[in-house]
């Protein structure tokens, strides 16, 4: 790779969460081990194998029960989800110690753009990597593998359908390499190219991604306007970029903290909520949710939106519905209000098994409209920063409101979890 060109790594911890756990636990060093969901609250699937269970056959996101079926001594533990974004925290600084630019793509994934500090580590790329790779090894017990190239697209391709399979951990893909490597490979094989895409590029004659890479853009849009309409301009351009590598978009160390859209929660119930009062309960502790992070984000919303969702897939029943409140606002007790008049007009009294809040147009909370019938604002913007440190300082469980404690409450199990799974 020439010293003019970039050099961005796409970094992959192996079997992350099964990793940190055989780390942490040597006496399961040789022995075949998952992390999976919690099975008493229907999240029995497996999360995370490690290469020795995988090797029996066991997939991520298959039942878990299925996986023991296959390797009836598999050791199963539970998912430790703040441990692993500690873990990840920590590896992402062990990356901030070769480079300024490192972008978090995923808990277990990280672009790094190490151009401009290459030179004081190693003499080429690949050098390098087997550097960050012995560090993060050495330091947290975690195998890392490295996608190598010019481009973001191109580094993920590369860690993705090569680095993966190969026995140091590290590929080096170029564009010159593309004719020989992975133009030859199955459109299956393409970022972004899921099963159903794949039967349509199939449909169209496009069986490699090479096909995709080879036809001219402008017959490439011809052909999948015919398949997908006038709209799919886009999606072809994007296709094509990514079969040919092409990706001007730089690393960015702070690509995940621009200023939201919207704030919401959706939470998946234990199990089908019939009565309205008992529905209340979690739409309640959503909107408190909600409000606590536009809070910490520093805005408030002007639209609240509501969606019900009953437990039948296959014959969806429900609403998603938003309401313009009078005043933007991120006061629990005044968005509860406005989701609760939403909830009224258009529930259908038909079961519901997910339900989510969400606040949108939103603003600045250090600028608004003073009202003349809103004189307990500051009050409550008190009561609210209060709590907000208490839970920030304790926890959510810290201050609950009293019914949470019922039957329908979802707040005291949701404070012990990170995006589903126990912390």
């Amino acid at each position: 790779m020439k010293s003019s060109k970039r050099v961005v790594m796409l970094v992959d911890c192996q079997s992350f969460y099964a990793s940190v756990e055989k780390a942490e636990h040597p006496e399961y060093k040789d022995r075949p081990l998952v992390v999976a969901g919690d099975p008493e609250r229907r999240s029995g699937i497996v999360l995370a194998a490690c290469p020795i269970a995988k090797s029996k056959g066991i997939t991520t996101a298959e039942r878990l029960g299925e996986a023991v079926a296959k390797c009836p001594d598999l050791v199963v533990i539970k998912p430790r989800m703040q441990r692993y974004i500690d873990v990840s925290m920590l590896i992402t600084d062990i990356y901030k110690s070769y480079t300024d630019l490192v972008e978090p793509y995923s808990i277990d994934e990280q672009f790094l753009d190490v151009t401009g500090s290459m030179h004081l580590f190693a003499d080429t790329p690949k050098e390098m990597a087997r550097i960050i790779q012995a560090h993060v090894q050495a330091a947290t017990g975690v195998y890392t593998r490295f996608g190598i190239a010019e481009t973001k697209i191109l580094a993920k391709t590369a860690c993705d359908n090569y680095a993966k399979k190969n026995p140091s951990g590290i590929y080096t893909l170029t564009k010159e390499m593309l004719p020989e490597t992975l133009w030859k490979r199955p459109v299956s094989d393409m970022f972004m190219a899921g099963s159903r895409m794949t039967r349509h590029f199939n449909a169209m004659g496009l069986l490699n991604i090479g096909s995709v890479a080879q036809t001219p853009l402008v017959k490439l849009k011809q052909m999948m306007r015919r398949k997908f309409g006038k709209n799919s301009d886009i999606q072809a351009e994007m296709y094509w970029r990514i079969a040919n590598g092409i990706d001007d978009s730089p690393v960015r160390s702070g690509t995940h903290q621009v200023a939201p859209k919207s704030v919401g929660h959706m939470m998946t119930l234990p199990f089908d909520y019939r009565e309205f009062d008992h529905i209340l309960t979690p739409l309640l502790e959503l909107t408190e949710l909600v409000c606590q992070r536009c809070r910490a984000l520093g805005f408030m919303g002007h639209v609240v939106s509501v969606g019900c969702m009953g437990a039948d897939f296959d014959r969806p029943t429900g609403f998603s519905r938003q309401m313009k409140m009078e005043d933007p606002s991120n006061i629990t007790n005044q968005v509860y209000h406005w989701a609760r008049r939403l909830l009224e007009t258009y529930w259908d009294g038909l079961p519901i098994r997910r339900i989510g809040v969400s606040l949108t147009q939103l603003t600045p909370d250090n600028e608004y409209q003073l009202s003349l019938f809103d004189t307990d604002r500051e009050r409550q913007m008190a009561l609210e920063r209060t709590t907000d440190a208490l839970k920030l300082k304790y926890g959510n469980a810290i201050v609950i409101r009293a019914v949470s404690k019922t039957a329908a409450g979802q707040a005291l199990d949701r404070s012990a979890k990170i995006g589903g799974h126990y912390k």
